[in-house]
C-alpha cells in the first residue's frame, strides 16, 4: 500500500494555493486586494497548465497519472505516458 501512495502525485488543491498566495502579498508584501487576486490568478492559471499533460490526446492533470511511470489513470484514454 505505501509503495501505491509513493507512487501517486499529490492532488492540486487551487483554492489553497490561491488563499496563501493572496493572503501572503496582502500581509506581507502591503499589496491591495486587487493586486493580491490579479497575481494568485496567475499563478493558479500558470501552474494549472503546467500540471496537465501536454499529449494533445489526454490533457489530463497529473493527478490523473501515476507519476513514476506515468501511466494516465483514466481507462479510455489512449495517452500512455505523461508528457511534460
Amino acid at each position: 500500500m505505501r509503495l501505491l501512495y509513493t507512487l501517486i502525485e499529490k492532488t492540486f488543491d487551487p483554492d489553497l494555493l490561491y488563499n496563501k498566495i493572496v493572503h501572503y502579498y496582502v500581509d506581507k508584501k502591503g499589496f491591495s486586494k486587487e493586486k493580491s487576486n490579479k497575481i494568485a490568478q496567475n499563478v493558479i492559471k500558470r501552474e494549472h497548465e503546467r500540471r496537465k499533460c501536454k499529449n494533445f490526446q489526454c490533457g489530463h492533470s497529473l493527478d490523473d497519472h501515476i507519476r513514476n511511470v506515468d501511466t494516465c489513470l483514466i481507462l479510455n484514454c489512449v495517452c500512455r505516458k505523461f508528457v511534460k
